[in-house]
């Protein structure tokens, strides 16, 4: 979740287009190092993503919690490849990635039967870099702002003209991609309406696990050295859910928010003093 370019980040795949080489640990070692000196006094607040299973932090700047997503509107809803954050089902490293966000994250721990996994005709949400695969992991994001406005494409369609700095909540969900018809259909998942007077994304998961809940910030890799400015108010769920691959890939070509891709994801934050205690 990015609030700067609003750019959707494939991901770079074997199949279409040759490995990504995964950079060193030192890279990455270095930009925690740049993310840590370019924050130190200035007053950031907490950071996301981080591992959700962590509970101690040390970054005390605080901010009111988002209220419910039930009484905030629905103004986003767009997907990361990999899980942005660690925890619950999601623990398992995707590696260093090329160190701007692809290939990098967390992906489902479990195990897949060859059925779930048995390729698809045509290419799924493809892109210049790349596509989606039977078995791949994705974090979900439902942004919700207290501004009046309607769900629409990036994350600008949370703010408005009347409100310079609403509250933000994301709800976020970690599924995992399946050769499977039976399995949960992403229309569905994104479907929205009103409802109590509110935009509200229908069907989010009631059953992957009650949300572990914290304050932080926006994420996507342009903050891989930079802290974000925005607070966010994040609902994590621990438990991942399959969804029907080729759904998702019909999805990509028609939908409200003008997505028909991966972001990248951002490194873990997990610098003591760029997270927050989980309550």
């Amino acid at each position: 979740m990015k609030f700067n370019t609003f750019c959707a980040v494939g991901v770079l795949t074997s199949i279409s287009f040759g490995a990504i080489a995964n950079v060193s640990d030192k890279v990455i070692a270095e930009q925690r190092m740049n993310l840590a000196k370019n924050t130190e006094g200035k007053g950031f607040g907490p950071q996301s993503p981080r591992d959700i299973d962590t509970l101690e932090g040390e970054n005390n700047i605080a901010f009111n919690a988002a209220p419910s997503h039930k009484e905030m509107n629905l103004c986003n809803i767009h997907f990361h490849k990999n899980a942005e954050h660690k925890g619950g089902e999601f623990t398992k490293y995707a590696g260093n990635g090329n160190g701007k966000g692809f290939e990098t994250g967390f992906v489902y721990n479990g195990e897949l039967s060859k059925k779930e996994l048995k390729a698809v005709k045509g290419q799924i949400c493809p892109s210049k870099t790349g596509g989606l695969f039977p078995g791949d992991t994705i974090e979900l994001h439902y942004v919700h702002t207290t501004a009046q406005v309607k769900p629409g494409p990036t994350l600008g369609a949370c703010l408005s003209d009347s409100i310079a700095n609403p509250q933000l909540r994301v709800e976020a969900q970690v599924y995992v991609l399946v050769s499977d018809k039976n399995a949960l259909d992403f229309a569905d998942l994104t479907q929205f309406g009103k409802q109590n007077g509110y935009y509200q994304a229908l069907n989010i998961p009631n059953f992957t696990g009650a949300p572990v809940q914290y304050a932080g910030s926006t994420t996507g890799p342009s903050y891989n050295e930079k802290g974000s400015p925005l607070q966010v108010s994040w609902s994590v769920r621990p438990r991942v859910a399959k969804v029907n691959i080729e759904s998702v890939g019909l999805w990509c070509k028609d939908n409200a928010f003008n997505e028909d891709h991966a972001h990248g994801v951002r490194n873990l934050v997990v610098n003591p003093a760029l997270i927050s205690d989980i309550e």
